[in-house]
């Protein structure tokens, strides 16, 4: 569905772990409106020295789209690699703190994107709340006792973060000293019925029969689960905020596997509940959601009250404006694929997806995270060209 402007085009020119903690590096020291059904609100203007990520998410008026891109720390920069070799673990690398905040800032040191996003992962809190797992090379997540009973959901704990993950907080802070303000500090959690997927399938799914056997015939089981991994996540997005974090991302990467249906059952709730619990704390804070494949949930995904919808590239920019509608600021989509073609390209690519966004509450990103092997010299030209448009 193309969009129909009223207005002419905006010029888009290029102008505790348990692992052991080394000594801290002394340097850590040291809108135009769219006629898609509905409109894209008016933007407010401000003189805020907040970071434009902020700003553009608020509604308020901004030169460009605000611009990262998800997994830009690690898997495709050299100097990650580089600390790969030394700290081959994954789990090393995400729960020492100096290693949070050398690999967090790797890509923001070289491109200076406009979200700075901690260097973690959504199983980081599983440990704390009893549930044993690892990170393998080639394997990916694997959960030691994946869970099929209430016996074992009776095991999960509460995760305490500030007791289970003081590292994270500790790297925040300083993500925060470092950055100042030049750009937004990001945190990032998983969503309940994602985390649920992990332990109850094990690891890594293909058709999550397991926990969709546990989901249709053993449903106050699951429902447990999922009340566990919500209140420990509104409590871990609060602990970010805390820390440092300035917005927090919510992964909800498997819940579109549910049908809408069962959406509605297992994963809206829950989603809901972390807003508001969030919002009564941090009213202020900015919360995005994103889930992939989400084409068919754009609308329930909106209704979790978050303030940024994330969209894969699958669903067509212009077309998610509509449905999500003009409250709701959106990120994304340029498909990642689109990083491993010519300079050209790229650019299209971008001006396309900015110009479909429509003038605010955009946040320019991939609609997924950077793919391994994408070349550095593109991530470089997708920044350049990006922080070179204007309104």
């Amino acid at each position: 569905m193309s969009c129909i402007h009223n207005t002419p085009l905006p010029c888009f020119s290029a102008s505790s772990s348990s692992f052991p903690r080394r000594n801290r590096c002394a340097s850590f020291k040291s809108r135009i409106h769219c006629t898609l059904g509905g409109t894209v609100a008016e933007p407010k203007s401000t003189t805020s020295a907040e970071p434009l990520l902020l700003n553009a998410v608020r509604g308020e008026d901004v030169e460009r789209p605000p611009v990262w891109l998800m997994r830009q720390a690690g898997r495709y920069m050299k100097s990650y690699q580089v600390i790969c070799e030394k700290y081959p673990s994954f789990r090393q690398r995400s729960e020492n703190t100096d290693l949070v905040v050398e690999i967090s800032l790797q890509p923001w040191k070289v491109f200076k994107p406009d979200g700075v996003i901690l260097f973690s992962d959504i199983l980081t809190p599983l440990s704390g709340m009893n549930i044993p797992f690892d990170i393998v090379k080639g394997k990916g997540p694997i959960i030691a006792n994946p869970i099929s009973e209430a016996s074992q959901v009776n095991e999960v704990r509460e995760f305490v973060p500030e007791e289970n993950v003081p590292y994270v907080g500790e790297a925040l802070t300083i993500l925060r000293k470092e950055v100042d303000n030049k750009a937004a500090v990001l945190g990032f959690v998983g969503a309940p019925f994602t985390l649920a997927s992990y332990v109850v399938e094990g690891g890594s799914s293909k058709h999550f029969s397991k926990i969709k056997r546990l989901a249709f015939s053993q449903p106050k089981v699951l429902h447990a689960l999922l009340q566990k991994f919500t209140s420990s996540m509104a409590r871990y997005v609060q602990y970010q905020a805390d820390n440092g974090a300035q917005a927090v991302q919510i992964f909800d990467s498997w819940a579109t596997e549910l049908s809408p249906v069962d959406f509605e059952e297992f994963s809206l709730p829950y989603l809901k509940q972390i807003v508001d619990s969030v919002k009564k704390t941090h009213p202020d804070l900015p919360l995005i959601l994103y889930a992939s494949g989400s084409g068919g949930l754009l609308e329930r995904l909106a209704s979790t009250g978050v303030d940024v919808v994330s969209l894969d590239w699958t669903v067509d920019m212009a077309e998610g404006r509509r449905r999500l509608g003009a409250d709701v600021a959106v990120q994304g989509n340029v498909d990642p694929g689109v990083l491993f073609g010519s300079k050209e390209f790229i650019t299209k690519r971008i001006n396309d997806t900015v110009k479909k966004a429509g003038k605010g509450k955009h946040i320019l990103n991939l609609g997924h995270g950077i793919v391994v092997g994408t070349p550095e010299e593109n991530v470089a030209h997708f920044f350049e060209v990006a922080k070179g448009i204007r309104y």
